[in-house]
């Protein structure tokens, strides 16, 4: 079996998809692993609330379930990493969740990360997920742009307000990297660190770096019994 990294948009927006399996091209390499990126037709359009990771996380296990005999690794592409322990559980292939490769990742780039949220609702959510990674101590703040998974297709309108909220985490929170705290902010990356000045790291090509990683050094190999 040639080797598959699956990629799960949680969220039932399609477009969103789309923009995230764009941004993973730099990761598809002649001999490296293939790269598929699915969407949960039975999940909200965005991830917003507490309600939604929760109700999400078992259309994961299914998805995964579905992918189980064709891949070698998983990426839950939320930035709240849902179900992601009942996710290993039910898989021995690695599941990489993109909040925890994200900060991993950015931490590794700076020493005070920032993270730019969607919404204000979204923050403790984070927070709480920070707190039990331990990493608090190396996060800087967490502010919101103040749109939802949706609306971050409005280019010019998103862009502005990453803008502003990074410079908000770099100036007055004295973040030096800073992590895109939603799957769709992907395409944004490149030009919001260029207009910063400090790294961006959009947590989806995190986590599937790292699956490639995996990959490539032998840790996404099935056991075999005996």
């Amino acid at each position: 079996m040639a080797d598959r990294i699956v990629v799960i948009n949680p969220n039932s927006t399609e477009a969103v998809t789309a923009a995230m399996d764009r941004a993973l091209d730099p990761l598809r390499m002649e001999g490296g692993p293939e790269i598929v990126s699915v969407t949960n037709p039975d999940g909200p359009p965005g991830i917003e609330r507490q309600a939604h990771v929760d109700d999400v996380s078992a259309h994961i296990r299914g998805i995964i379930r579905q992918h189980d005999n064709d891949a070698s690794a998983f990426v839950i592409a939320c930035f709240s990493d849902p179900g992601i322990h009942a996710a290993r559980e039910s898989t021995d292939r690695p599941v990489f969740g993109i909040a925890e490769s994200g900060l991993l990742t950015a931490l590794a780039l700076g020493n005070k990360a920032g993270i730019i949220a969607i919404l204000d609702r979204s923050i403790p959510r984070h927070l709480r997920y920070v707190r039990a990674l331990g990493l608090e101590g190396r996060l800087a703040g967490d502010r919101a742009i103040g749109l939802g998974v949706v609306e971050l297709s409005d280019e010019s309108r998103a862009f502005g307000r990453m803008v502003e909220v990074g410079e908000e985490l770099r100036d007055r929170d004295g973040a030096d990297v800073l992590v895109m705290g939603c799957a769709g902010m992907a395409r944004y990356r490149e030009r919001l660190a260029d207009r910063l000045g400090i790294p961006v790291v959009d947590p989806t090509q995190a986590a599937v770096g790292m699956a490639v990683t995996a990959i490539r050094l032998g840790a996404g190999a099935r056991p075999t019994a005996g």
